[in-house]
Parts: C-alpha cells; structure tokens; sequence
C-alpha cells in the first residue's frame, strides 16, 4: 500500500535537494504517516488507519465519523481499506 492518509489524502511530493554549489538532486518530501487505532463509537468497533498528522488534528477537532464520511466523499480511502479488528 502507497503512502497517503486515508483521511486528508496527504502524499510524497517531489523536490529537489540544493546543495551549498546549487546543484539540484531530485528528492521526495513523504508525508508524516502512521497506523493508528482508533475506537469507532457509530459502528462499535475498533478500525486501523494509516493517517497523517493533520489527519489525526481533523479527527480530534471534527470526530472520527465525521472525518471517515468527509474522506468517502472526497475519495480518499475505500471502505474495503478500513481495517476492522476483532
């Protein structure tokens, strides 16, 4: 599975690095991502998310259900990439 949060959409962009001389090197800039557990009170079930920094500020200001319909409506994630544990 690629990099991007299942929340924002956030993924690596490309850059380049200038070294002191500035000649330039192609380089990515990855997104802060990790997996993350959360505790989905609507469907009463733990889900794993592989989720960006401001991903986990927008679940924590606008509510896990609230993120996880914004992110299906913007094609985001897929709900058969929502992991569901136990």
């Amino acid at each position: 599975m690629s990099r991007i949060c299942q929340i924002t959409g956030k993924r690596a962009m490309g850059g380049c690095n200038v070294s002191h001389s500035k000649r330039h090197t192609k380089r990515t800039f990855d997104v802060n991502l990790f997996s993350k557990k959360f505790y989905w009170v609507e469907e009463d079930c733990w889900i794993t998310l592989n989720i960006s920094a401001a991903g986990l500020r927008m679940i924590n200001k606008i509510g896990l259900d609230a993120a996880l319909k914004r992110a299906l409506a913007a094609g985001y994630c897929d709900p058969k990439d929502i992991k569901f544990i136990g």
